[in-house]
């Protein structure tokens, strides 16, 4: 099992009031330069915030919603205190399951 963790926001606040995209492409960047693999994914209409044990924590979400979505809990503290308001999570999940409600 993975650990996945999260910052979560309106779509509308995420794609177009904040900056993301730039932080984003900078952090890709990097990675490419250090050959690192890819931890990251924006998610527009997260399906894990479906899940029970998420479902509190998804009410306070203005929808639709979307989210960053990483493995390193070091970037998502980065984002957190960079965008402010957004709520923050985790789940536990395999790869491959992740994968499919982070692009359900």
């Amino acid at each position: 099992m993975t650990t996945f963790h999260f910052v979560a926001a309106s779509e509308r606040f995420l794609t177009e009031e904040e900056p993301l995209e730039e932080v984003l492409r900078e952090r890709e960047r990097n990675y490419k330069e250090t050959d690192k693999t890819i931890d990251f994914w924006l998610v527009r209409k997260p399906a894990f915030l479906q899940s029970a044990e998420l479902a509190a924590l998804a009410q306070t979400i203005p929808q639709p919603a979307a989210a960053v979505v990483s493995t390193d809990p070091k970037f998502i503290t980065f984002l957190k205190l960079r965008l402010e308001f957004v709520v923050t999570g985790h789940f536990e999940a395999s790869t491959d399951d992740a994968l499919k409600s982070i692009q359900s």
